[in-house]
């Protein structure tokens, strides 16, 4: 017999049969030989015991073999027998965690947590819409191929997007029209200068025609903000307001405005934004054409590109507290967006007066849907 693991799945049993038979030996002989009872062999040869250390050692020495040979075929053995139960709850469980970020779900309340594996799948398939696991969800047939996040789509990014398509239908607006929508940016610009004015968003957009919800996004997947039509007259800005910043808030919210006022996505795909923002932001010159178009429209919505570049060509590098609020004054926004739009150049360092950076997540959310921060919202919803 050669010195090799067998790929099949006999049991040990059966090459120990195939020694006896080349050698003329009975189980008997066999016991003898290994000074064991004939009861032990005749178990292992019928699969009923395992193989130890111990015999696989005395197997060896027998058959002329090495102890690892018998060591690998019953694990081989034991191993297959596992897997080929035809409903391994491991693989299963392993299959289901692949689909969806299934613990952050749980938590998030948007899925019932359970210990029967059938159920916690049948909660998986009803939250996504589909009939069996193996399915790709309808909505998001565009997601994994269109979205302009540059990378194929995570698990946990297509997850978020569900329960903010989900969501946004619960969300009332009025029909959509680019006149309304205008009239609405027009509104919005006036309320640039003071904090709590982020709480009148979510009352624009909808006379605008635009859905507005806040959906906190899942760990690790950087969404800033995504944009996506229900229908050719229902716009849905979703925003998740990772960073707690009057400025991110404004510019993140009007890249969306952006999308929309480009029609970005009326054919069915979805602009999910994925760190847009902040330090260690996709430069500008790595963005598909698309973003350019809607970063633009954002940075030049809060501030006027010609006065901004003659501040910054008056002051340079002399960017002070009392001058950004000055210059902020007269354009008539918030010092934190001109402090943003400085950072966004390059212009100051990220920690340059950071306590401009006013925080209006509490104030965004109390005045918009949210999912998330501490709300908990229905699994239906």
């Amino acid at each position: 017999m050669e010195n090799k693991t067998s790929t099949q799945t006999f049991p040990p049993g059966e090459f120990i049969r195939e020694e006896l038979e080349a050698r003329g030996w009975t189980q008997g002989d066999l016991a003898k030989i290994m000074n064991r009872q004939d009861s032990v062999i005749s178990s292992i040869i019928n699969g009923k015991r395992a193989i130890s250390s111990q015999i696989a050692s005395e197997l060896a020495s027998a058959f002329g073999t090495s102890a690892e040979l018998w060591m690998n075929l019953e694990t081989s053995y034991r191993l297959s027998q596992s897997h080929s139960e035809a409903d391994d709850p491991v693989s299963k469980k392993a299959k289901l965690f692949a689909k969806a970020p299934i613990q952050d779900m749980i938590r998030r309340n948007w899925i019932q947590d359970s210990d029967d594996l059938d159920v916690l799948e049948r909660e998986v398939c009803e939250f996504y819409g589909i009939r069996s696991i193996d399915e790709e969800p309808l909505a998001l047939a565009h997601a994994a191929k269109k979205s302009t996040t540059y990378q194929e789509v995570t698990p946990a990014q297509k997850a978020w997007l569900y329960r903010a398509h989900k969501l946004a239908n619960g969300v009332q607006a009025q029909k959509f029209s680019q006149k309304l929508f205008s009239k609405a940016l027009g509104t919005l610009h006036n309320l640039l200068m003071n904090p709590e004015d982020v709480m009148h968003v979510a009352k624009v957009l909808a006379e605008g025609g635009v859905r507005f919800l806040i959906v906190e996004s899942l760990p690790h997947t950087k969404i800033d903000g995504a944009c996506f039509w229900l229908n050719e007259f229902s716009p849905v800005v979703v925003l998740t307001m990772r960073y707690d910043r009057l400025d991110n808030f404004w510019y993140v919210l009007m890249h969306e405005c952006g999308h929309v006022r480009n029609g970005d996505g009326l054919e069915g795909e979805w602009m999910l934004d994925v760190n847009i923002i902040g330090d260690g932001a996709t430069p500008f010159d790595e963005r598909p054409e698309i973003e350019k178009q809607a970063d633009v429209f954002a940075t030049n919505f809060l501030v006027e590109p010609a006065k901004m570049d003659d501040f910054i060509a008056r002051i340079r590098p002399m960017f002070s507290k009392r001058k950004i609020m000055g210059f902020a004054m007269r354009i008539g926004v918030h010092p934190a967006i001109v402090l943003g739009q400085l950072q966004y150049r390059r212009e100051v360092d990220w920690s340059h007066s950071r306590e401009m950076l006013v925080k209006v997540r509490d104030m965004a959310t109390s005045a918009a849907l949210t999912d998330g921060f501490g709300q908990v919202l229905s699994a239906d919803m």
